[in-house]
């Protein structure tokens, strides 16, 4: 009993030495010759950071301990699901400021924040706009994990510097609509949302110059990358299982 304890408290302790520093980084150049700065949290959970602006995407405590992170300018939540939507996260992010973005399902379960459609926009500073697009299963059988209309990807733009981030999604036909992504963030966690086939080729609709495969868990995204090996496009793994 006394091991489990002393093991529980160490832990504990570990958990809480780490520090929002700790975890992955790429920085990015605007077109402004600004930067952005991703963090790389784990699954779907991102932040990124510009001109002291910190935007938190799919914050979920199941990830990491958000008592560590900045307080969050801008809050997008993609969907409803538990590894997306958490409130603990959220709360803990929240300072009087604070826009908490949302699909409808999400807003209508939490009670708050600004809900966003698909194909609706919204401004969030001078230098940084926001785009809702599609996100859904089309392979028959998954059109219940993420039905059409309800879900959100998203598309930052940030000084000219253009981020699609998926959501839960899977090779829908609007991603051939998808213009200048210089930063794209794609699932590959099949049933619930893209083979690695499927990322491969949703990658090849729009060609981004940097694609990140995320909310992967134990699929072997490193396929991705020798499937887009003869394209132009950057294949960057970073911990986002």
């Amino acid at each position: 009993m006394k091991t489990k304890i002393l093991f529980f408290t160490m832990a504990l302790l570990f958990t809480h030495l780490v520090r929002a520093d700790d975890y992955e980084k790429d920085t990015f150049r605007t077109d402004g010759g600004k930067e952005v700065t991703l963090t790389f949290i784990k699954h779907s959970s991102l932040m990124l950071t510009y001109e002291g602006h910190h935007i938190q995407v799919d914050p979920a405590t199941m990830f990491a301990d958000y008592s560590i992170f900045p307080k969050a300018d801008f809050i997008l939540v993609t969907h409803e699901h538990a590894d997306h939507l958490d409130a603990k996260a959220i709360e803990a992010l929240t300072k009087d400021n604070t826009r908490l973005i949302l699909n409808p399902s999400s807003r209508e379960i939490l009670g708050k924040g600004e809900e966003i459609r698909n194909g609706e926009r919204l401004r969030l500073t001078d230098d940084i706009g926001l785009d809702a697009v599609p996100a859904y299963n089309t392979t028959p059988g998954r059109e219940q994990y993420h039905p059409r209309h309800r879900d959100n990807g998203y598309i930052l733009t940030i000084d000219g510097l253009r981020i699609y981030i998926a959501g839960d999604t899977e090779d829908i036909p609007e991603m051939s609509e998808l213009k200048e992504i210089d930063i794209a963030f794609l699932p590959v966690n099949q049933p619930y949302t893209m083979t690695v086939e499927q990322a491969a080729g949703a990658a090849k609709m729009f060609s981004p110059k940097v694609l990140y495969p995320y909310h992967f868990s134990d699929t072997d995204v490193k396929q991705i990358k020798e499937q887009l090996k003869e394209s132009d496009i950057d294949v960057r793994i970073r911990k986002m299982e």
